[in-house]
C-alpha cells in the first residue's frame, strides 16, 4: 500500500478536531455535579459514621482531685505544750499532733474522784441514817401505845370523878401529838429510803447520785483525754505554725487542717445534658495535668442527687420574667483506684475525666 492511499481525508481531521473541545466540555459539565455530589455523600457517611461511634464516652474536664480534711480542734480550752509535728509532715493515724498543759485536767480528775468517795460515804451515812429514823419511829410507836392506854384509863376514871377532866383532855392531847410525831418520823424515813433508791440492798453504783458522780469522773478523764490531739486519719498537715507552744487555745478553734493520703477521690461537674447514659459503676480513664502522660483507672462511684447551685447561697430564681435557662452541672464522684508506687494526688489538682458509658447509638435513635 501506498503512503499517499493511508493518509486521512483533510476534511476527516478538520471535523475530528472541531468536536473534541465539545466532548471535553460535556465531560466536565458532568463530573462537576459528580464531584459535588460525591462529596457531600462521604461528609454525610463520615458525619453518620461518627455520630454512630460517638456519644459513648463522656469527657469532663470540670474535675478536681478532693480528698478528705479536717480542721483539728478540742472540746477543751487550754494552753498549747508542744506540737511534735512539723507543717507538710506526713503523720499516721493515731499519731500525737497537739499537747495542752495537762495540770489543771489533772486536778479536775482529783477533784471529781474525791467527790465520788464523798458521795459513796454520804450513801452509807444515809442508809444508816435509815435505820435511826426507823428505830425513833419505834420508839414514839411505843409512846404512842403508853399514851393510848393512859387516855383508856383516864376515859373511865373522868365519869367517875378519879381523874379532872384537864388531865383528861391533857392525855388526850398527848396521845395526838404522839401520833403525830410518829407519823413524820415515818414519814422522814419514807423520804430517806426513796434518796437510797428504794431498797437498802440496792448497789451503790445503780444510785443517781453516785452515777452524776462518777459521771463527774468520767468527764474530768474526758477532758484530759481531749487535751491531747490525735490524727484521726493518716494524711499530710499543713499550716502547722499557727500553732506555737505558749498560746491559749480555745474549745473548738481550729488548731491547723490535717488533708488525708488515702481518702482521695476525683469530683467531677459535668453538664446535665451529658449525663444521659452515665450511671454508677462506670469506668473511668483519669488524667491530672499535674503528671502528664500518666493515666489512672477509676470508676464512677455515685452521681449527686442535685445540681451544684441547690445548695449555693443564693439559689436562683427562676420564677421572674427574665428568667433565661442555663445549663447545669451535677456532682459526679469517680473513685480513683491507685496503687503502690503512684505519684501523690493533692487536694485541687485539676483533672480531666473520660467515662466509658458503654453506650452504643444506632440509626433509629435519629428517628
Amino acid at each position: 500500500m501506498s503512503q499517499s492511499a493511508a493518509a486521512p481525508h483533510p476534511r476527516e481531521v478538520g471535523a475530528d478536531s472541531a468536536t473534541r473541545p465539545a466532548r471535553l466540555r460535556m465531560s466536565r459539565h458532568a463530573v462537576g455535579p459528580l464531584l459535588m455530589i460525591g462529596g457531600i455523600l462521604v461528609v454525610a457517611g463520615g458525619a453518620l459514621a461518627f455520630w454512630l461511634q460517638g456519644g459513648r464516652y463522656v469527657s469532663v474536664d470540670d474535675a478536681y482531685v478532693r480528698a478528705a480534711k479536717e480542721a483539728l480542734s478540742t472540746d477543751v480550752s487550754g494552753i498549747v505544750e508542744d506540737v511534735p509535728v512539723k507543717d507538710g509532715e506526713h503523720v499516721a493515724k493515731g499519731q500525737v499532733l497537739v499537747r495542752l498543759v495537762a495540770s489543771h485536767f489533772k486536778v479536775a480528775i482529783a477533784e471529781a474522784k474525791a467527790h465520788l468517795a464523798q458521795t459513796a460515804l454520804t450513801l452509807n451515812a444515809m442508809r444508816r441514817d435509815y435505820a435511826r429514823m426507823l428505830r425513833d419511829a419505834d420508839a414514839k410507836a411505843a409512846q404512842v401505845r403508853s399514851d393510848q392506854a393512859n387516855f383508856d384509863r383516864y376515859a373511865k376514871l373522868v365519869k367517875s370523878g378519879g381523874v379532872t377532866r384537864a388531865e383528861y383532855d391533857d392525855a388526850k392531847f398527848k396521845l395526838a401529838a404522839d401520833q403525830q410525831a410518829e407519823a413524820a418520823l415515818r414519814l422522814q424515813a419514807e423520804v430517806q429510803l426513796a434518796k437510797l433508791g428504794g431498797s437498802l440492798t440496792a448497789p451503790m453504783p445503780s444510785l443517781p447520785d453516785y452515777q452524776a458522780a462518777a459521771a463527774r469522773v468520767e468527764q474530768a478523764e474526758l477532758d484530759y483525754g481531749d487535751s491531747v490531739i490525735r490524727a484521726p486519719f493518716a494524711g499530710v498537715v499543713t499550716n502547722v505554725d499557727a500553732t506555737q507552744p505558749g498560746m491559749y487555745l480555745r474549745a473548738a478553734t481550729a488548731a491547723f487542717g490535717l488533708v488525708s493520703t488515702e481518702h482521695v477521690w476525683v469530683e467531677a461537674d459535668p453538664k446535665e445534658t451529658e449525663l444521659t447514659w452515665v450511671k454508677p459503676g462506670d469506668p473511668v480513664t483519669v488524667t491530672v495535668d499535674t503528671y502528664p502522660g500518666r493515666t489512672w483507672k477509676g470508676v464512677v462511684e455515685s452521681i449527686a442527687p442535685n445540681s451544684g447551685s441547690e445548695f449555693s447561697i443564693l439559689p436562683a430564681q427562676n420564677t421572674s420574667g427574665n428568667w433565661v435557662k442555663v445549663v447545669q452541672r451535677i456532682p459526679v464522684r469517680i473513685r480513683v483506684d491507685r496503687k503502690p508506687g503512684d505519684p501523690d494526688l493533692r487536694a485541687g489538682m485539676s483533672v480531666e475525666a473520660d467515662i466509658d458509658t458503654g453506650h452504643v447509638r444506632h440509626l433509629s435513635d435519629l428517628f
